[in-house]
């Protein structure tokens, strides 16, 4: 029991110490006078005149809350675990001991979260996510790929409390599907999934395969944020080709009696977007030129023409060689991070939305090289 208690007492000691340091990084402090200072503005006659920059002061006032709470808070439960712990030394009457351990566990895991929020300072990072799969080369196998990991995604914005929206989806007859964009929005949406781009391979023994053989498949996920509205990028009639066809998703009695699909083409670039979700032809129409603007204001801060596909979601090679991560079936389970060297064993975990394991090493990986740079 003693040795127990002197872990615990460890464990804690160490989560407080990260607070703080997490706390020092962020000033905590500076960002409490900020918000204090935005809360005072919000109050002032007139402040909702411009409407929007009214909405862009909230939003950040937001995000300075949501740091100042769980710091806050963290620091609270930390001072009651420290108090708990010394009454049961004191008066040597462990019977709380159970109680202590899970509120250290709660706190260890709170601070390694808040840790990880800490390193979302991406200009983009708090906005929503659009996320595209495009199935590889492969027919049937790789088109169920796909489909699958459309079900992982969307698995992983449940367990998020993201909002989940389908925004294009194009299906296959015989099984899964070639392609699907959907939008995803919550607290630092786009900050995490940015995580997941890149090309993700399967390894199995396909059911769509008689001989029972293993097949190797490739689908590329591609994520971009969404951006406001208020943010201006030219784009020129000329350069554009929008195409209208019938939709083939949900939208109630408008499928498949209007082409109220879109697709827009910016022809300098190639870059291709779509939209079928919204019911009326010039609600799609609003949606994919929004997120033609992203992925136009995301190309230009590559500032490097060679990675367009990237930014197109058309990777120049879905296959061998460029993928970011392996999902092994058979002979063994196992998922692994190609970027990171990050390992789970259960496979069908990851597939039901676990990706934490992943986005928290990459967010680490990618924190720690740009300190180095």
């Amino acid at each position: 029991m003693e040795q127990n208690i002197y872990l615990d007492k460890e464990s804690l000691e160490k989560a407080k110490n990260l607070v703080l340091e997490l706390g020092a990084s962020i000033d905590i402090n500076s960002l409490k006078e900020e918000e204090k200072e935005i809360e005072k503005e919000t109050f002032q006659p007139g402040f909702w005149d411009d409407s929007q920059a009214a909405q862009k002061l909230i939003k950040k006032q937001n995000q300075y809350k949501e740091k100042i709470d769980t710091y806050d808070h963290l620091m609270a439960d930390i001072e009651e675990a420290e108090v708990m712990i010394d009454l049961m030394e004191e008066e040597e009457d462990f019977s709380f001991y159970d109680q202590f351990k899970e509120a250290v566990k709660n706190i260890r895991d709170r601070a390694a979260n808040f840790k990880l929020t800490t390193l979302l300072t991406g200009e983009y990072d708090d906005n929503a996510a659009i996320v595209s799969i495009h199935a590889g080369a492969g027919g049937t196998e790789a088109q169920d790929w796909a489909d699958m990991l459309y079900r992982m995604y969307r698995r992983y914005g449940d367990k998020k409390g993201f909002k989940v929206e389908t925004l294009d989806l194009l299906t296959e007859d015989e099984a899964g599907i070639k392609s699907v964009t959907m939008r995803m929005a919550g607290p630092h949406a786009y900050g995490y999934l940015k995580a997941e781009k890149g090309v993700h391979r399967l390894v199995r023994i396909s059911p769509f395969d008689a001989a029972k053989k293993r097949h190797t498949s490739f689908s590329s996920v591609d994520v971009y944020p969404e951006l406001d509205d208020d943010i201006e990028v030219d784009i020129k009639d000329e350069d554009l080709k929008i195409d209208t066809y019938r939709s083939s998703g949900a939208g109630g009695q408008h499928v498949n009696t209007t082409d109220s699909a879109v697709r827009i083409t910016h022809i300098p670039t190639g870059i291709v977007v779509q939209c079928q979700n919204e019911r009326s032809q010039i609600q799609n129409r609003e949606q994919a030129m929004n997120m033609l603007k992203a992925k136009l204001i995301a190309l230009a801060e590559e500032e490097k023409k060679e990675k367009i596909d990237d930014l197109q979601g058309n990777y120049a090679q879905i296959a061998w060689g460029s993928q970011i991560r392996s999902y092994v079936f058979q002979p063994y389970t196992m998922v692994k991070d190609h970027r990171t060297g990050e390992e789970v064993g259960d496979v069908n975990r990851v597939m039901d939305g676990d990706l934490d394991p992943f986005i928290n090493a990459y967010l680490q990986k990618t924190a720690t090289e740009s300190k180095e740079n």
